[in-house]
């Protein structure tokens, strides 16, 4: 046995350990930092598995934006006296919740198995059409030309969760914005983190954008460590919730789906065919629709953390 599969058998137990602990634990911080963890050790789980793309989402989304929308979401319900741990469930609700996951987890194991060696793919006839996008990173590829209504609709998707959230605030407070999402006297230590991590981080999200052509990233993953920044910076009080009504906001919301939905129909122009791109120019337009991507995914997640608008307008 390597020292490879030795580490890898190291963090499979490592994971169910940290999963147990996030499951039984009673304690809302305690859960969510076990969430974090989880998801941060997926991330290298993905990388062991060859898929860096993967393991960036999963380390901003699983074990960031998640891990700061559950610990938000917890201080304010206890804040709001309804986190109370409640009666422990009954023995035959734990054996049921048990035997469902251990039968659902029993078919999944069964369903990789029964794959036949080697298993159905199409990575040869995507890195068979690779070179007419101009992209050098075949994920990108995939999610922009591949797959490009999908992706739109995930954008949209993430747009409709912005206006549920917004639309459970009572009337009075329409138009208002959402409430601070850190202390009004922030501590020393988390300024000087802001003012630490916040330059970093943006330097590091415009850079896993801007390769994501031909490397791992993209404007997903970007969009996640901006969105990610801008976090810590309401956190740390340096900048506060925007309000809902605010004409740049709504715009940095809907531009992303907005420019990805006219260059699909530009392309029956330029190209005969709903989201085709014109041959020596698909590069540089995938990049300008990415480039919105990334502007909404940055205000869309920030904002779906905020929650919905607690303040009046006038104030």
């Amino acid at each position: 046995m390597s020292v490879l599969q030795v580490l890898d058998i190291g963090l499979a137990i490592l994971i169910l350990a940290v999963a147990a602990w996030t499951i039984f634990t009673r304690e809302i911080f305690a859960s969510v930092a076990g969430y974090v963890a989880y998801g941060l050790l997926l991330s290298i789980v993905w990388i062991r598995l060859f898929a860096p793309d993967v393991a960036l989402t999963e380390a901003a989304i699983g074990g960031g934006v998640t891990g700061v929308l559950l610990v938000m979401s917890g201080a304010r319900l206890k804040g709001a006296g309804k986190a109370s741990a409640g009666a422990a469930p009954s023995l035959s609700l734990c054996l049921s919740a048990a035997t469902l996951a251990v039968l659902a987890a029993a078919a999944l194991a069964a369903v990789v198995l029964s794959l036949p060696e080697p298993a159905p793919s199409l990575a040869p006839e995507a890195r068979q059409e690779l070179a007419a996008t101009g992209l050098g990173n075949p994920v990108t590829a995939v999610l922009i030309a591949y797959r490009s209504f999908d992706t739109m609709l995930e954008k949209i998707v993430l747009l409709l969760a912005v206006v549920g959230v917004w639309s459970v605030a009572p009337d009075r407070f329409w138009g208002g914005a959402p409430a601070p999402l850190g202390r009004a006297n922030p501590d020393g230590a988390l300024l000087f983190l802001d003012q630490i991590l916040v330059p970093l981080g943006i330097l590091v999200g415009v850079h896993i954008f801007w390769v994501g052509a031909d490397e791992p990233g993209g404007a997903f993953q970007g969009g996640a460590i901006l969105a990610a920044m801008w976090m810590i910076a309401m956190i740390a009080r340096v900048a506060e919730p925007p309000r809902v009504d605010s004409r740049w906001l709504r715009l940095a919301l809907v531009t992303g789906p907005a420019v990805f939905l006219v260059a699909g129909l530009a392309g029956l122009a330029m190209a005969g065919d709903f989201f085709a791109y014109p041959i020596g120019f698909a590069k540089p337009i995938i990049l300008f629709i990415e480039a919105f991507m990334l502007l909404t995914i940055t205000a869309t997640l920030p904002i779906l953390v905020a929650g919905p608008p607690r303040w009046s307008s006038e104030r």
